[in-house]
């Protein structure tokens, strides 16, 4: 009998984000800065919501 699969999450912190998509944070707080990836704020706390990491990648790869 196989563990259940963790789901995946819904959104990550900023270094998690980056690192998904090759980035350094600085780079990330660009595309954030021009609309390009949806944050979510939770307290003080900033969010990278894996959707628009996954759109901004499926953008890019329609832009090759």
């Amino acid at each position: 009998m196989t563990a259940p699969s963790s789901p995946d999450p819904i959104c990550v912190r900023v270094n998690d984000a980056a690192r998904m998509i090759g980035v350094g944070r600085t780079k990330l707080y660009e595309l954030i800065a021009a609309g390009e990836v949806e944050t979510v704020k939770l307290g003080k706390s900033t969010r990278i919501t894996t959707a628009s990491l996954h759109d901004l990648v499926r953008r890019q790869r329609g832009a090759a």
